[in-house]
């Protein structure tokens, strides 16, 4: 698949999956529902892998490296934002999770050692501005929530945290020729597991909720949320880098937005449009190549390429 292929279809899953991720809140642990989810997952991928004879004995070292992919981006992570989901709007957690382009861009500095392009900044800074117009009423309502909401900031931005740096390792792991499939199979495996003995220490009862709301939402998380979105999306962080890749972030909340307009009977108001324009601006930026930009800033740069 092309980049453009691969990004749309992270885009669209991830923007269904949070009307999803509320069908798991209820009887079950929201930890208990993430180990679920990835185990589930970590099985068929495995299947997968060993159906197309993928290669599936890895060194130590590797499997530590998607030991960490795997507690920071499917474990940690997704444990820590069902507990914020639980605690404020959807809307809220989008736009503390659209954090990590900044995270990304600061992750990847940090322990990559890439550079800082300056038009993905000011796209990121464009995007967040956007998502913020986009859920300003849930933003403005905020201090009507108590103190619980400080609570629920402070796990978002861990979640987030922890989802940069399982793109990090992610990306370090592709440069080290761990493909994406098994890396999201082991990482997503090695992520349930520690949930469930994070689960089991806490004194978690692993009941299961038979509803058809639940288990259908849980297929649908572990098949299209987990393993194909996840595939898409990392994908795209090993070849665009995680900064560009994680604008994603900011694009899903919108399409989940569009699908409560459709469902739940959400109002588009010219603030929530005029956020979308912004979000759509910075997308546009950022997956503009840099000697394009340059280009159009300086067209006379074109004119002072050397004679053959």
């Amino acid at each position: 698949m092309n980049n453009l292929s691969l990004y749309l279809t992270t885009v669209l899953i991830w923007g269904s999956t949070w009307i999803a991720i509320t069908f798991q809140l209820g009887e079950v642990a929201p930890l208990v529902s993430v180990a679920y989810r990835f185990a589930l997952a970590g099985i068929l991928l495995m299947l997968f892998c060993a159906l197309l004879n993928k290669r599936l004995r890895f060194g130590w070292r590797e499997h530590l490296l998607m030991f960490l992919q795997g507690n920071f981006l499917f474990g940690l992570n997704y444990w820590l934002m069902y507990l914020t989901t639980e605690r404020i709007s959807s809307g809220l957690v989008a736009v503390i999770f659209a954090g990590i382009v900044f995270l990304n861009i600061l992750n990847g500095r940090l322990f990559l050692g890439r550079p800082i392009q300056m038009h993905v900044l000011l796209a990121a800074c464009i995007g967040i501005c956007g998502i913020a117009m986009v859920f300003w009423p849930e933003l403005a309502a905020v201090e009507a929530s108590g103190k619980d909401i400080w609570v629920a900031l402070a796990l978002g931005l861990a979640a987030t945290y922890c989802a940069s740096i399982g793109n990090i390792v992610s990306s370090h792991n592709q440069q080290r020729n761990i493909p994406v499939l098994q890396a999201n199979a082991f990482g997503m495996s090695y992520g349930a597991l520690s949930m469930m003995l994070v689960a089991a220490l806490m004194g978690l009862e692993f009941n299961f909720d038979t509803r058809p709301e639940y288990i259908a939402s849980l297929l649908y998380l572990s098949v299209f949320g987990s393993i194909i979105a996840f595939s898409c999306y990392l994908t795209l962080v090993g070849r665009l880098g995680a900064d560009k890749a994680s604008y994603a972030s900011l694009l899903f909340p919108v399409i989940a937005l569009q699908l409560s307009a459709w469902f739940e009977n959400f109002q588009w108001t010219w603030l929530s449009v005029m956020g979308l324009c912004l979000v759509l601006i910075g997308n546009v930026l950022i997956m503009t190549p840099r000697q394009r930009i340059l280009a159009l800033l300086n067209p006379e740069r074109k004119m002072e390429a050397p004679e053959p």
